[in-house]
C-alpha cells in the first residue's frame, strides 16, 4: 500500500480573496515555564485542502459534522483536466470515472458540467483550486453541486499524483455548525507486483 498526501499545508497555502489568513498562536510553551507546548488555531474552514458542506451555499443544507463519510471515503478516480470543463466533455468523462473524482490541473467547472455531474449522483469532486468554479459563475456552480448532495474538495495537491484510481480517505472535522473544514486528504494506491 502506498499513500499520497495530498492535502496543503494550513498556515502557508493559498487563501481565497477575501478569506482571512489562518495563525497559530502560543497559549502554553515549556521554554516560559509551563509542563506542555499548546497551540490556538486561527482559520476560516476554507483554507487549505478543505471539505464544503451543503450549508455553504444552502441555507438548509448539511453542516460538516453531518456530511456523510462515505462521500469522502472510498473509491476514487484522479483525471488530469486544464481549462473550463463543460457539460459535454463532463459526460465523456464519466462512464471511466469512480463516484468521487478528483481534477488534476487547473480547472474550473462550468454550470453545464455541474448539472451533468450531479445528474450523474457523484459523491464527491475536488479540485486543486481554492473554488472549484470561476468567480462569475461560483454560487451557481457551487448550489448545483452541494444541491445533489455531493461533497466538493478543494485546494488539493495533486502534483505527485498520477491520474487513474485509488482509495481516498478524506473524512471532515466534526464541527457542528460548520459550512466546510479543513482535511487531511490522503490517497491510497495498491502496490503493484512485477510479474515476469
Amino acid at each position: 500500500m502506498i499513500l499520497h498526501d495530498i492535502s496543503r499545508e494550513l498556515l502557508g497555502a493559498p487563501v481565497y480573496p477575501g478569506d482571512p489568513s489562518p495563525s497559530l498562536s502560543a497559549l502554553c510553551r515549556m521554554e516560559w515555564g509551563d509542563v506542555c507546548n499548546t497551540s490556538a488555531l486561527s482559520a476560516c474552514v476554507h483554507n487549505a485542502t478543505h471539505v464544503d458542506a451543503p450549508l455553504h451555499f444552502m441555507p438548509e443544507g448539511t453542516d460538516a459534522a453531518s456530511l456523510p463519510l462515505e462521500n469522502c471515503v472510498g473509491e476514487c478516480s484522479v483525471a488530469a483536466f486544464e481549462g473550463i470543463l463543460l457539460g459535454a466533455q463532463a459526460e465523456e468523462l464519466l462512464p471511466r470515472l469512480h463516484k468521487r473524482v478528483l481534477f488534476k490541473g487547473e480547472i474550473e467547472i462550468s454550470p453545464s458540467a455541474a448539472f451533468v455531474l450531479s445528474a450523474a449522483g457523484l459523491k464527491l469532486v475536488g479540485v486543486e483550486g481554492q473554488s472549484v468554479a470561476a468567480p462569475e459563475c461560483d454560487t451557481a456552480v457551487h448550489r448545483q453541486l452541494l444541491g445533489s448532495g455531493m461533497a466538493l474538495l478543494e485546494g488539493l495537491d495533486l502534483s505527485r499524483v498520477s491520474p487513474g484510481d485509488y482509495f481516498l480517505f478524506a473524512a471532515p472535522l466534526k464541527i457542528a455548525g460548520a459550512d466546510g473544514t479543513p482535511v487531511r486528504a490522503v490517497l491510497v494506491e495498491k502496490e503493484r507486483l512485477d510479474v515476469g
